[in-house]
C-alpha cells in the first residue's frame, strides 16, 4: 500500500524542523560526550544538500576522520579507540517506525560485513571500520561523494558492498542511532515546536549554570626537573595541534621583506626554596676544578645533586649558553672521583688527589670537529691539575695506541667513535674502560647524522648489559619538544635524570627576528634584496651601539659581504657608524695588523670590519678574534665555524642567507637548525647587554620552516631507518648480533623504536598494528629481515632464513671497518675485475654510493673540461664526458692527486669531500681484493690508496714524498728508470747531484735514499708434502730510521703470489718498529701447492704508506722436489672384541677387569702383535683411542719373555711422565710386585734405585744423559723394551733428543746379542712408512686414521678475520665460544683451550658476562648453593673464585696446586660445566669433555717477541680431549683460528702431519757427547752414526726441506746420492769444527777426533758446547760473586727460559728491589729487559734475597732456573779449575752454596736458619766477640751459645726449637790426610755428629740430606776437596765427595722415607756409628818435593770449610799418572 499524502507532508515538515534544530544545536557548541565521535543527528537521513561547515566532523580541518588519531594524546588514546556506547535494542525498536528499509540492513549486518572485510586484510580492525563507515554514512555528503570515500576505505574490490551501503544508507544509520534515549529525551519522540523550544531553553540554562567538570590535564605527567614557565606559545608540546608564536610576537611587512619579531623571554630568577650552589661548600675536587667561580649558575645548581652525587643517566635540555659544558664537567668529576685517592666524597676536605688514570676512560662526543677542539682545550686545562689528559680523536686528529692509553678523556665525533667501537678489536680494551659517555647536542638525532648517534647509544647500552659494567650516558641538548622520548632512548630515569630548562635559563635572553626577503628564491633580485636587508639590519644595530657578527656560508663570501656592506654604507652616508679610528687601541691594532700577510684584512681594518674563516692562518684568526673582543672591529663577517669553535659573543648576530653548499649532498641545502641555534647562541654578551638580538635572513618560502624549527615546534624524529642496512651490517660484523631475534632486540634500543611507538603514523604504522603488537616485534622483524636480505644479496653476510642466523662475511666486515655503504659494495661486486687498471679503479671509486649526491652543474662544466684536457691534472681516462656526476667525481679525484688548482669554490669543497671518502673506499677495495687473493689488483689498489693519501701518482718519482724543491723533482721525473730508487742506490752522491743538475743536492738525496723504507726479504722453502709448502721469510730493514719520516713504526703488506696467475697464496700485515729495526724478523707460514706448479712464486713486501717502497723476491721452484706422500693407513677391521681373558694371566685379568671386560676394536686388532711377538711396533692412532693399554701389553710381553729386564717409557713432557707414574704406580706396580722409578729433572734418584727398578719412566733429556755412558752402565744394557710416546714430536724442539735415543738403542742392540724392542706411539702421521723403517718395524706398522676414535668426533674449523692485535682476535672469539657451548653442549661438560694464562681469566670473564644476559646466569653451575659456598672457601685465587661461582673453572700452571686440583675435581665430577685451560692441560691431565673449543692457535713467544703458531700436535692433543667414552656417543671439537690458517688445519687434520727431523740443527752437541763417550773416533764414525738416524732417511725423501738442492730431474739418481753424501760430510765437518772451537774436541788432519777434558765436562753435565765456549772465553782470575753469577746466567741453557708478554716490565720492577743491577749480566753487550738471561739473573738474586716474586708464573720459572743452575755451576767449577783459575772456581763454589742456601754470603752465617732476621744477624757479626763466627763453629757450639746467638739474631721464641734442630743438622767433620805419595794422597772425612738420613725406597740406598728448605728439591750433603800448592796457590786436584749410599753397617739401617722399608724412620741420630768416606786425589808429577794444602768445602752451606795445611809430598821417582778426575 502506497504511503498516503498526509504521511509524506508530515515527513517533509519534520525534516525541515530537524534541519533547523540541528543548526540551533550546533550553534550552542554543546560539550561532547565521552566516547561520542558522531555529531548529533548524523543518524538522520537528510536529503538537503546544504554544505554545512558546522556539521563537518569535529572541525578537524581535514576531510578524513582518521587524521584525528595521529595526535599524541598520551593517555587519552582510548578516546578514539573506545567503542561507541551501545544504543541497545530499545532505541532501535522505538525508531522502527521511521525505517522504510527491511530490518536486516541494520547495525548487526554492518558489523558482519566489517568483520569480513577486516579479515580480508584492510589494515583496520572491524570495529574501527564500522565506526568509520557509520560516521561517513551519517555525514551530510552527497551519495556520489560517499561512493568515493567508501571505495577509498573498503577498496575497489568491495564495490558491491559500497553500493549496498549507499542504497540502504538510511536503514543502516537509523538502526545504529547512537544517542540513547534518556540523554536527549527531548528527541526521543516527535515534539511540538513549543516543547522543542522549551527543551532547548532548559538545556541552555542547565549548560550555562552547570558546575565545571574536573579540568582535563592535557600536559601529561609532571616530572620533578622540568623547568618551564608555561606550556603555551613556543614550547607548545607535541600534544597540541595548532601552533602559536609566543606572546608579544609581531609580524610586520616591508617593501623588501616580511619580518617576524619574537621578543626576549624574561630571565628567570632563583626559585623560592632554591639557592645557588656555592663553590666554597663543595669538596676539594670540585673546588680546585672550578677555581675562579663563586657559585654554579641556576641551571648547574639544579643539576648538581644528580650530576655529581649519583651515577644516573641524564638528559639535560637547556638553551645555548646556559652552561651545559660545566654541567657535563660535574658528571666527569663524578666519574674521576670514583678512581681517586683519597675519595673526595668520603674526605671532602682533602685537596691533594692521586687519580688512578689507567682504570677509566671518559668519552665526549661532540657534533663537529671545531667543537671537539674547543671542548678538548677546555677540559684539558681545567683537569690538568689532576694529571688527567684530554685528547681529540677525530678524522683530523689520529691517536696512537700509546696516546690512547695515556688519555683519560677522549673528545671525538659520532662517526669517529662509531668507527672505533665498530672494530671488534683494536680498541676493545679502550671501549671496555669507558665509564662515562657524554653526547653533546643530542638533538642531532633528527639530522642526517642522527643514525650514527642511535647506533652508538644502542651499542653502548647493549655493552652495559652484556658486560654488566656501568657506563653512564649523559645527553646534552638544546631545548626540544619531545625530550621525554629522547630521555627514554638514553635510558634516563624520568624522575631523576631528566632535566629540561626553558628559554628563561639563557644567560642573556634572545630577541629573535625572522626575515623573509621577497623575490623569487635564487634570482638576482632576491640576492640583491638580501644584501640591502642585511645592510639595513647591520645599520640598525650599529646605530644602537652594538657590535655585529654577520654569518655567511662560504669563505669567499666573508670578504664579499664586508665589501658590499661598506659600499652600501658609502651610498647611505653611514660610514661613520663603522669607523674604528676613535677607539683608544686603534693604533696598537694597526701595528699588530702589519704582521698579517693578508692584504684583505689590512684593507678592512680602517673600515672597522674583519673576516674570519677556517681558511685563514691561525695567527690571523687569533688577531681578528682579539680585535673584535676589544671592540675595535664593529662588524665581523664570518663562517659558522666561528660559532662552533670559538667562544666569541656579539650583541647582535645576523645570518645572511640560509643556503649553503654541501659537498656531501652535492647541492645547496638549507642551513641546519643546529647551526642556527649555535649562531643565535653567540648573540648577547652577559657582561654588557641584557638581551641579545639574532636575525635570520632567508627567502620568503623558508621563513615558516625556520620559525617553527627554532621555536621548537617539531618533535624530532629518527633517521635511523635510512641507514639501517649499514648499521645492521656493522653489528653483525662486530659479532654482537648473530641472529634475527638478537637484531630485533638491538633495534629495540634505538630512538627509531621509541618514536615508532609514540608516533606510529609518521613511520607508516597503522593503529591496528600497534594495538595488536604494542612492542612492534613483528614490525622490527620485518625491518631486520628486509635489511638482512639486502646484505645477503650484496655478499656481505650469510643469512640463513631457516635458522635465522646472521653471520658476517669478509666483505661485510671490510665495509663496516671502512665505513663503506652497502650500495657501494653492490657496485664493487659488479665492477671489480682481477686485471683492472688505474683508470678502471678511479671509475669504480667514483661510481660508489658515497658520491651519489655529488651533482654536475652547468656552471662548473667549463672548469671541469679544462681539467679534463690537461693531461697533467687528469692523467687517467675518464669515461662519459664531463656532464655526469660520476665523471665529475673522477676528474676531481684525479685533480686532487695531481694537486691541481681549482677556481670554483663549490668544486674546492666537493674535492675535499671526494678525497676524504675516496681514500677510505680505496682502502676497502684493497682489502676486498686481498680477500679475493688478486695479486695484481692488490698492487694497483694499494698504490692508488697511497696516491690519494699522499697526492702523488704512482708514475711520479717516489721522492715526491719528501719535501724537495720542484726543479729537482721534475728532473727526477724526467729521467725515468735511470733515476729509480734501485738505480740511485748504486750511485755516488756526486753522480746523483750531476743527475739532477744540482751538485749540492747530491748528499741530501743520498741521505734520503738511506731513509727510504724498503725491506729485503730472503725466503726459504721446505715442502711438507706434495700439496703443502712451508715458507720461512727472513726480513731485514734496508734503511736508516729517521723519526721525522718514519715516526714510531712502518707498516708493510707481505704477500706471496703465483708468478703466472698472480693469485695470492698468503698475506700478512707486518709492523716494523723503531725499537726492533735491526732484529731478525722471521715469518713462518704454509701455502698450498696445486697442479700445475708455477715456475716460481713472488714474495712481495709493499709499504703501506710509502709509494715506490716495495721489493719483490722471486722464489724459484727449479730445485723443488715434492716428497711423495705415501700415507699408509691401517683400516680398522671388523673384529669380535677380545675379552680380557685372552691375556691368559689371572693377575693381569683382575687388573683390567676393574676397568673393562673387552678390549676396544683397535686394541683387539693389535693385540697379537704386541702381546705375542717380539716385533718392533709403530702405532699411530688419535689421542684417546687407548694407546696406553697397547703400551702395557708390550710391557707384559717383555716381563714374560725377558724376566729381570727393564722397560723404559719415554714421554716428551714432564706432565705426561707424572701422569703415567701416578697411573701405573697405583694400578700396576703393587699387584704385579714391580718397582717403578721416575726420572725427570724434578726427580733424580740414585743409581742403586735405578738399578733395582723394573720400569723406568723418564723424559728424553734424562734418558739421553744416562744412556750416553751406556758402556759403563749395565742397567742401560738390560733394557729389553723402549716405549716412546708421542714419537711424532720428532719434528719439535726436543725431537733431536728422541732421535738420538732411538738411534742409540738400535746401536746398542746391534752391539750386544739381545735386541731391544721398540714401540713408538704417535697420532696418525702422514709418513708412517719412514718412521717405521727407521724404528726397524716390519709387520708391526699400525697407522689408524684420525677417525678411529672410541667416540666419533665432529671437528669444525671456524676462521676469524686477522686482527691487528692478538687480544682483539682472542676477544672476537669469546662470543662464538659461548654460542658454541650453548648450541653444541648445552648441558654436557666443555673445555675451552686458550693460549695463555691471562686469556683464561679474560675468556672466563667474558663467558660470565654472556651468561649474565641469559635467563639463568648460573647456567654452568651444577651443584647446590651450600656445596658451592664450601668449594669457594677452599679457593686461593681470586679470578678462579669469581669464575667458579658461575660454574666456570680455570686451569693453568700459574695456579697453586690445590686450586688446580679443585678445578679438575669439580669438572671431573660434573659440578661445573666449563673449564677454561691452557694447553698444558691437554697433555698432563686426562679430563675428557663432550665439547672442546680450541680458542686460538697462536701463542706468544718471547724469543721472537711475537705470536707463533701452535704445533699441530698440540692442537691434536687438545682435540683428543673431546669425547668421554663412557658417557658420549659423539663429541664436538671446534677450532677457532685466523682466516689464513684455516686451509692448513683443514688439510692436516685430515691427512696427518708429516714428521721431519730437526737433528741437523743441533748435531754438534750430540756428536760431542758421542765423541766423549768414545763411540765416535773419526769423522767416518760420525757419518756411520748418522745413518742410524731418521734424519738420514728423510734427507733422501725430502731434500728440499733440508736445504739440499737437487734438481727435479736428478731426484732418486746416483748423482742425488752423491749430493746427499757431500751434504752429510759438510754437516759433520761443520759440527766437529764447532766443537773444536769450543775446545770440546780435538780434530786431527787425518780425520780422527779426540775428546778433550772440557768435552767430557760438557757431556757429563749435559750442557751445550756453546756454554762451555762461553765460560772458557769469559773465564778470568779474581772473579767477584756478581761476575760468577753473570757468567753462569749467560749459559745457553737459559735461552729457552720463557719470557711472556709484558714481562720486561715485571723484570724492570723486580730489578729495582735487588742488590745487583740488571746490566751486570750483560758482560759487555747490553741486553734488553726481556732477555731470558736477564730474567735468570734476576730470579737467582730474588732467590738469594728471599723476595716474594711478583707473579705466580715466576715461581715456576725460578724453580727451573735453580734446577739448571746446579748443573751449570758445577760444570763451571770444573772448567775454571781445568783452566787454572783457582780463586774464580772458589767463588763459583760460594755461588753454589748461595744457590742451595738461598742467602747472600754477606747475610751472616746464621741467616740460613729459620726465624733469623738478616739485619739483626748482620749486626751480631759486627761484634768481634760474637759467637759462633761461622757455621763450622755453629756445628760444635753448645746449646747455651746457640740460644744466645739465636736471641741476638732476632729469632722469635716460637722458632727457637726449629733453629736449634736445624743447627744440629750441620756436619761436624774430622778431616785427615794419609797415604801421601808422589802420585796421590787420600783424604778421610768423618762426620762426628749424626746426620739427617732419608731412607731410599724400593730397597734403594739412603741419602744424607742437607738443610736447604728454600731449594725446590731436596739436596744431599756433599763436599769439594781441593788440593792446592802451598807456594803458588795453583789447584793440583779437585774432587767432589758425598757420603756413601746404600745399607751402612749399623748406620741408619731403617728404610723409612718412600718405598717399602720396614725399619724405623731414619733421621738425625739414626744409629750411633759415624758416617765416613775417603777419596783418593791423584797428583800431577813434580820433579821436587812440595807442600800442599787440603781444603774441604761444603757444597751447600755458605762459608763452611775445613783445612789441612802443609802436607809434605815427596818428589816423583819418574813417570807417573796425570789426571784429576
Amino acid at each position: 500500500m502506497a504511503p498516503s499524502v498526509d504521511t509524506q507532508t508530515a515527513e517533509s515538515e519534520w525534516l525541515a524542523q530537524v534541519t533547523a534544530m540541528r543548526e540551533a544545536i550546533a550553534s550552542l557548541n554543546l560539550p561532547k560526550q565521552d566516547g561520542l565521535t558522531v555529531p548529533y543527528g548524523s543518524d538522520l537521513d537528510l536529503d538537503a544538500d546544504e554544505e554545512s561547515e558546522e556539521l563537518s566532523l569535529e572541525d578537524s580541518g581535514s576531510d578524513e576522520i582518521w587524521d584525528l588519531i595521529q595526535d599524541d594524546w598520551g593517555d587519552e588514546e582510548e578516546l578514539y579507540s573506545s567503542d561507541q556506547p551501545d544504543s541497545g535494542t530499545d532505541g532501535a525498536a522505538s525508531r522502527e517506525g521511521f525505517s522504510a528499509e527491511p530490518k536486516d540492513y541494520g547495525r548487526e549486518w554492518l558489523g558482519e560485513q566489517c568483520k569480513r572485510v577486516a579479515r580480508a586484510g584492510s589494515g583496520l580492525d572491524a570495529e574501527a571500520l564500522r565506526d568509520q563507515i557509520l560516521a561517513i554514512l551519517g555525514s551530510d555528503s552527497r551519495n556520489e561523494e560517499l561512493q568515493m570515500m567508501l571505495a577509498d576505505i573498503l577498496g575497489f574490490e568491495e564495490l558491491d558492498l559500497v553500493t549496498e551501503l549507499i542504497s540502504h544508507r538510511h536503514g543502516i544509520v537509523n538502526s545504529s542511532h547512537s544517542i540513547s534515549g534518556n540523554d536527549f529525551s527531548a528527541f526521543g519522540n516527535l515534539q511540538t515546536r513549543q516543547e522543542r523550544e522549551e527543551a532547548l531553553r532548559r538545556q541552555d540554562y542547565e549548560h550555562k549554570h552547570a558546575a565545571l567538570g574536573p579540568s582535563m590535564s592535557r600536559t601529561g605527567p609532571q616530572y620533578p626537573h622540568v623547568y618551564r614557565a608555561h606550556d603555551a606559545g613556543n614550547t607548545l608540546s607535541a600534544h597540541g595541534r595548532k601552533y602559536a608564536l609566543p606572546l608579544g610576537s609581531e609580524r610586520t611587512d616591508h617593501q623588501l621583506y616580511e619580518e617576524y619579531a619574537i621578543p626576549a623571554t624574561k630571565v628567570g630568577t632563583v626559585g623560592a626554596n632554591q639557592k645557588l650552589v656555592a663553590i666554597a661548600e663543595l669538596d676539594g675536587l670540585c673546588q680546585q676544578t672550578f677555581k675562579g667561580y663563586k657559585a654554579l649558575n641556576r641551571m648547574q645548581s639544579l643539576v648538581f645533586p644528580v650530576a655529581y652525587k649519583t651515577s644516573e643517566n641524564m638528559l639535560i635540555c637547556a638553551p645555548t649558553g646556559a652552561g651545559k659544558t660545566d654541567a657535563a664537567m660535574l658528571t666527569i668529576l663524578n666519574t674521576i672521583a670514583k678512581y681517586t685517592l683519597p675519595n673526595p666524597v668520603e674526605e671532602p676536605d682533602a685537596t691533594d688527589f692521586a687519580v688512578q688514570t689507567d682504570d677509566f676512560k671518559i668519552v665526549y662526543v661532540a657534533p663537529m670537529k671545531a667543537l671537539a677542539a674547543e671542548v678538548t682545550e677546555k677540559l684539558g686545562k681545567r683537569l690538568a691539575w689532576l694529571g688527567v689528559q684530554a685528547r681529540e680523536l677525530t678524522g683530523d686528529m689520529h691517536l696512537t695506541k700509546k696516546e690512547i692509553a695515556a688519555t683519560q678523556i677522549i673528545v671525538t665525533t659520532p662517526e669517529k667513535w662509531d668507527v672505533v667501537t665498530r672494530k671488534s678489536t683494536g680498541d676493545t680494551e679502550l671501549v671496555q674502560k669507558v665509564r662515562l659517555l657524554i653526547i653533546d647536542e643530542v638533538h642531532m638525532l633528527h639530522d642526517g647524522r642522527g643514525a650514527v648517534l642511535e647506533s652508538l647509544v644502542a651499542r653502548t647500552e647493549r655493552q652495559v648489559e652484556s658486560t654488566q659494567s656501568l657506563i653512564r650516558i649523559v645527553g646534552l641538548s638544546a631545548t626540544l619538544p619531545n625530550f621525554i622520548d629522547v630521555a627514554d632512548f638514553l635510558k634516563v630515569n624520568r624522575m631523576a635524570g631528566l632535566f629540561y630548562f626553558d628559554q628563561s635559563f639563557r644567560p642573556v635572553p634572545l630577541e629573535q627576528h625572522f626575515v623573509g626577503v621577497k623575490g623569487k628564491p635564487g634570482s638576482a633580485k632576491s640576492r640583491e634584496n638580501l644584501e640591502s636587508v642585511a645592510f639595513e639590519k647591520v645599520q640598525d644595530m650599529l646605530q644602537q651601539g652594538h657590535q655585529v657578527m654577520v654569518f655567511v656560508h662560504s669563505r669567499k663570501d666573508t670578504l664579499k659581504t664586508a665589501r658590499n656592506l661598506w659600499e652600501k654604507a658609502a651610498e647611505n652616508q653611514a660610514t661613520d657608524l663603522f669607523d674604528p679610528t676613535g677607539h683608544p687601541r686603534f693604533d696598537v691594532a694597526t701595528r699588530d695588523m702589519k704582521s698579517s700577510r693578508s692584504r684583505e684584512l689590512r684593507e678592512l681594518l680602517p673600515k672597522g670590519m674583519g673576516t674570519h674563516h677556517a681558511g685563514m692562518p691561525r695567527s690571523d684568526r687569533n688577531l681578528i678574534e682579539r680585535l673584535f673582543a676589544d671592540g675595535i672591529l664593529k662588524v665581523l663577517c664570518c663562517t659558522a665555524t666561528l660559532a662552533w669553535g670559538v667562544n666569541l659573543p656579539a650583541a647582535a648576530v645576523v645570518i645572511k642567507g640560509t643556503q649553503l653548499y654541501s659537498a656531501q649532498e652535492g647541492k645547496f641545502v638549507d642551513l641546519g637548525i643546529l647551526d642556527v641555534m649555535q649562531i643565535f647562541g653567540r648573540a648577547g654578551r652577559p657582561q654588557f647587554q641584557d638581551t641579545g638580538t639574532g636575525f635570520i635572513l632567508t627567502t620568503e618560502d623558508k621563513v615558516q620552516h625556520y620559525l617553527s624549527a627554532v621555536t621548537q615546534q617539531h618533535p624530532i624524529e629518527s633517521s635511523f631507518s635510512k641507514s639501517l642496512v649499514d648499521n645492521l651490517n656493522a653489528e653483525i660484523a662486530l659479532g654482537t648480533v648473530t641472529s634475527v631475534p638478537e637484531a630485533v632486540q638491538w633495534l629495540g634500543y634505538s630512538y627509531l623504536f621509541v618514536r615508532m611507538k609514540q608516533s606510529p603514523r609518521t613511520y607508516g604504522i597503522e593503529w591496528a598494528e600497534i594495538r595488536d603488537d604494542p612492542e612492534l616485534v613483528l614490525r622490527r622483524r620485518k625491518l631486520i629481515i628486509d635489511a638482512a636480505r639486502v646484505l645477503q644479496l650484496s655478499q656481505m653476510i650469510i643469512f640463513n632464513e631457516r635458522t635465522e642466523e646472521l653471520r658476517a662475511k669478509d666483505v661485510g666486515r671490510i665495509a663496516s671497518q671502512y665505513y663503506v655503504q652497502q650500495n657501494s659494495i653492490e657496485i664493487f661486486n659488479a665492477e671489480m675485475k682481477e686485471q683492472a687498471s688505474e683508470a678502471d679503479i678511479l671509475k669504480m671509486i667514483s661510481m660508489s654510493g658515497e658520491f651519489n649526491n655529488i651533482q654536475s652543474r652547468d656552471s662548473e662544466e667549463k672548469e671541469l673540461s679544462r681539467l679534463l684536457e690537461d693531461d697533467y691534472s687528469v692523467p687517467c681516462d675518464v669515461y662519459g664526458g664531463v656532464g655526469t656526476a660520476r665523471s665529475k667525481t673522477n676528474i676531481l679525484l684525479q685533480s686532487y692527486i695531481s694537486r691541481a688548482r681549482l677556481e670554483d669554490y663549490t668544486l674546492v669543497s666537493d674535492t675535499a669531500y671526494v678525497a676524504q671518502n675516496a681514500a677510505r673506499i680505496c682502502r676497502a677495495l684493497f682489502m676486498i681484493a686481498l680477500n679475493r687473493r688478486w695479486g695484481y689488483q692488490c698492487q694497483v689498489l694499494l698504490s692508488m690508496c697511497k696516491s690519494i693519501e699522499k697526492q702523488i701518482w704512482p708514475f711520479q718519482h717516489p721522492f715526491h714524498q719528501f719535501d724537495l724543491p720542484q726543479p729537482i723533482l721534475r728532473n727526477l721525473d724526467d729521467k725515468g728508470s735511470i733515476a729509480s730508487i734501485e738505480a740511485l742506490r748504486d750511485m755516488e752522491p756526486a753522480e746523483i747531484g750531476h743527475l739532477v743538475h744540482n751538485n749540492r743536492m747530491g748528499n741530501t738525496l743520498s741521505k734520503l735514499l738511506d731513509n727510504f723504507p724498503t725491506l729485503s726479504v730472503d725466503a726459504e722453502i721446505a715442502p711438507l708434502n706434495r700439496e703443502v709448502l712451508r715458507i720461512r721469510l727472513y726480513i731485514t730493514a734496508d734503511f736508516k730510521w729517521n723519526d721525522r719520516h718514519h715516526g714510531t713504526s712502518e707498516s708493510y703488506w707481505i704477500w706471496v703470489e703465483n708468478s703466472d696467475t698472480s693469485e695470492i697464496y698468503h698475506h700478512e700485515f707486518f709492523l716494523l718498529t723503531r725499537k726492533r729495526l735491526y732484529d731478525d724478523h722471521e715469518l713462518n707460514f704454509t701455502i698450498p701447492m696445486a697442479e700445475p706448479l708455477p715456475s716460481q712464486i713472488y714474495v712481495r713486501a709493499v709499504s703501506d704508506r710509502w709509494l715506490g717502497a716495495e721489493t719483490v723476491t722471486p722464489v724459484s721452484f727449479q730445485h723443488l722436489i715434492r716428497p711423495d706422500t705415501e700415507s699408509v693407513y691401517t683400516n680398522l677391521l671388523d673384529l669380535q672384541p677380545l675379552p680380557v681373558t685372552a691375556l691368559k694371566n689371572p693377575l693381569l685379568e683382575d687388573i683390567y677387569r676393574q676397568r673393562f671386560e673387552y678390549f676396544n676394536p683397535m686394541q683387539t686388532q693389535i693385540f697379537h702383535c704386541l702381546y705375542h711377538t717380539a716385533a718392533n711396533v709403530l702405532l699411530g692412532s688419535p689421542t684417546g683411542s687407548g694407546k696406553t693399554v697397547a703400551a702395557e701389553l708390550a710391557m707384559w710381553w717383555a716381563f714374560r719373555e725377558h724376566p729381570g729386564s727393564k722397560v723404559v717409557y719415554i714421554a716428551p713432557m714432564k706432565a705426561l711422565v707424572r701422569e703415567r707414574v701416578l697411573d701405573w704406580g697405583k694400578r700396576l706396580t703393587a699387584p704385579m710386585g714391580l718397582k717403578l722409578v721416575e726420572l725427570t729433572g724434578d726427580n733424580t734418584p740414585d743409581t742403586r734405585t735405578i738399578r733395582d727398578a723394573d720400569i723406568i719412566i723418564t723424559t728424553p733429556e734424562k734418558w739421553d744423559g744416562i744412556s750416553r755412558s751406556w758402556q759403563t752402565r749395565d742397567y742401560v744394557r738390560k733394557v729389553s723394551l723402549v716405549i716412546i710416546d708421542e714419537i711424532h714430536l720428532l719434528g719439535g724442539d726436543r725431537g733431536p733428543i728422541l732421535e738420538i735415543i732411538v738411534s742409540r738403542m738400535n746401536y746398542i742392540a746391534s752391539q750386544k746379542k739381545g735386541s731391544v724392542r721398540l714401540l713408538g706411539m704417535s697420532t696418525a702421521c702422514a709418513n708412517a712408512m719412514d718412521l717405521a723403517n727407521w724404528l726397524g718395524v716390519k709387520e708391526g706398522l699400525f697407522n689408524f686414521r684420525h677417525s678411529v676414535r672410541p667416540v666419533p668426533l665432529d671437528i669444525y674449523i671456524d676462521s676469524f678475520p686477522d686482527q691487528r692485535g692478538f687480544c682483539p682476535l682472542m676477544q672476537s672469539m669469546n662470543r662464538p665460544t659461548f654460542l658454541a657451548i650453548k648450541s653444541d653442549s648445552p648441558d654436557k661438560p666443555a673445555i675451552v683451550f686458550v693460549p695463555s694464562r691471562r686469556q683464561t681469566r679474560l675468556t672466563a670473564r667474558d663467558l660470565i658476562n654472556y651468561c649474565g644476559m641469559e635467563d639463568n646466569p648460573r647456567r654452568f653451575v651444577r651443584m647446590s648453593e651450600d656445596d658451592l659456598a664450601l668449594n669457594l672457601s677452599r679457593v686461593k685465587d681470586d679470578a678462579l673464585r669469581e669464575s667458579l661461582s658461575f660454574g666456570i673453572g680455570l686451569h693453568h700452571a700459574g695456579l697453586v696446586e690445590s686450586d688446580r686440583q679443585l678445578a679438575e675435581e669439580l669438572f671431573a665430577n660434573n659440578q661445573i660445566q666449563v673449564l677454561v685451560a691452557t694447553s698444558t692441560l691437554a697433555w698432563g691431565v686426562n679430563l675428557p669433555a663432550h665439547l672442546v673449543v680450541v680458542k686460538g692457535t697462536q701463542y706468544f713467544d718471547a724469543k721472537i717477541e711475537g705470536y707463533k703458531d701452535m704445533d699441530l700436535t698440540d692442537v691434536l692433543q687438545m682435540l683428543g680431549r673431546a669425547g668421554r667414552p663412557q658417557f658420549d656417543s659423539s663429541a664436538v671439537a671446534r677450532i677457532f683460528t685466523k682466516d689464513s690458517k684455516k686451509a692448513f688445519y683443514k688439510h692436516f687434520l685430515h691427512t696427518g702431519f708429516p714428521v721431519e727431523s730437526s737433528l741437523h740443527t743441533v748435531l754438534d752437541n750430540h756428536l760431542g757427547a758421542e765423541i766423549s763417550a768414545g763411540t765416535i773416533g773419526t769423522k767416518q764414525d760420525a757419518l756411520d752414526y748418522l745413518t742410524w738416524t731418521f734424519f738420514f732417511r728423510r734427507l733422501h725423501k725430502n731434500p728440499s726441506y733440508y736445504g739440499l738442492e737437487i734438481s727435479a730431474e736428478e731426484h732418486n739418481t746416483m748423482a742425488a746420492q752423491q749430493l746427499a753424501n757431500d751434504y752429510m760430510v759438510e754437516l759433520v765437518d761443520r759440527a766437529v769444527d764447532e766443537l773444536a772451537q769450543s775446545s770440546c774436541a780435538l780434530v786431527h788432519s787425518n780425520g780422527d777426533v779426540e775428546p778433550t777434558p772440557l768435552g767430557k765436562i760438557m757431556s757429563y753435565y749435559y750442557l751445550s758446547h756453546k756454554t762451555v765456549r762461553h765460560v772458557v772465553s769469559r773465564a778470568e782470575s779474581g772473579a767477584s760473586l756478581a761476575d760468577a753469577l753473570a757468567l753462569m746466567c749467560r749459559a745457553t741453557e737459559y735461552d729457552e727460559l720463557p719470557v711472556r708478554h709484558n714481562e720486561d716490565l715485571v723484570n724492570a720492577e723486580l730489578a729495582t728491589a735487588l742488590p745487583l743491577a740488571a746490566d751486570a749480566v750483560t758482560l759487555g753487550a747490553p741486553l734488553p729487559m726481556w732477555d731470558p738471561h736477564v730474567k735468570a739473573f734476576l730470579l737467582l738474586q730474588a732467590h738469594f734475597s728471599r723476595i716474594d716474586l711478583p707473579i705466580s708464573d715466576y715461581v715456576g720459572d725460578q724453580t727451573s732456573v735453580l734446577d739448571q743452575a746446579v748443573r751449570i755451576i758445577q760444570a763451571s767449577i770444573d772448567i775454571l779449575t781445568e783452566l787454572g783459575h783457582a780463586d774464580s772456581a772458589l767463588m763459583m763454589i760460594t755461588l753454589l752454596q748461595c744457590v742451595k742456601s738461598a742467602r747472600w754470603p754477606e747475610d751472616g752465617p746464621l741467616a740460613v736458619f729459620p726465624g733469623v732476621d738478616v739485619e739483626a744477624e748482620a749486626r751480631r757479626i759486627e761484634d768481634s766477640r760474637a759467637r759462633p763466627k761461622d757455621l763450622v763453629e755453629t756445628a760444635s757450639a753448645s746449646r747455651k751459645i746457640l740460644d744466645g746467638a739465636a736471641e741476638a739474631a732476632g729469632v722469635p721464641t716460637r722458632d727457637r726449637d726449629r733453629f736449634i734442630h736445624a743447627a744440629a743438622a750441620l756436619p761436624r767433620l774430622d778431616v785427615s790426610v794419609d797415604g801421601v805419595s808422589a802420585v796421590g794422597l787420600t783424604v778421610n772425612l768423618t762426620r762426628l755428629n749424626a746426620a739427617t738420613i732419608v731412607g731410599g725406597g724400593n730397597g734403594g740406598g739412603q741419602e744424607v740430606r742437607m738443610y736447604a728448605p728454600r731449594f725446590p728439591k731436596p739436596q744431599t750433603e756433599g763436599f769439594f776437596v781441593i788440593v792446592t800448592d802451598a807456594a803458588s796457590g795453583d789447584v793440583v786436584g779437585l774432587k767432589r765427595v758425598s757420603w756413601p749410599t746404600g745399607n751402612r753397617s749399623g748406620g741408619g739401617s731403617g728404610g723409612g722415607g718412600r718405598g717399602r722399608g720396614k725399619g724405623p724412620a731414619a733421621g738425625a741420630g739414626a744409629g750411633n756409628s759415624r758416617l765416613k768416606t775417603r777419596t783418593m786425589v791423584k797428583l800431577p808429577q813434580s820433579e821436587s818435593g812440595r807442600k800442599l794444602n787440603v781444603l774441604v768445602l761444603s757444597d751447600g752451606y755458605i762459608g763452611m770449610k775445613w783445612n789441612v795445611d802443609g802436607v809434605d809430598v815427596p818428589a816423583a821417582p819418574s813417570g807417573g799418572d796425570d789426571g784429576k778426575k
